[in-house]
């Protein structure tokens, strides 16, 4: 199965949204247009791609055996700290496993 979020792009970025270039988020159009203004541009939550995991794990088999262990990867990612995510890799999304940035002093 192709790893396409409901945006269309294909999944080719990085996991915890800490890489060079994170997968972009998709924008409604408003009728009203945009106000004017500088607009911050959305970024996806760090945890974004461990969620996409655990919906891609409901489609493959037996969802009471391929959904815990996603699950609990989404889980430790959402009870951790900005920075300390989970760097497993993905059970069933085709992208790079997270890495975590060391600053050395």
């Amino acid at each position: 199965m192709s790893s396409e979020n409901s945006s269309g792009v294909s999944g080719s970025g990085s996991g915890s949204g800490r890489s060079s270039s994170p997968r972009p988020v998709g924008r409604r159009e408003s009728p009203w247009g945009m106000s004017e203004g500088d607009h911050k541009q959305p970024t996806p939550h760090r945890c974004n791609d461990r969620v996409e995991d655990v919906i891609q794990a409901c489609f493959e088999g037996n969802p009471f055996k391929t959904v815990p262990g996603p699950f609990k990867l989404f889980w430790q990612c959402m009870r951790s700290r900005p920075g300390e995510e989970p760097t497993e890799p993905f059970y069933y999304l085709q992208l790079d496993p997270p890495t975590r940035e060391v600053k050395l002093d």
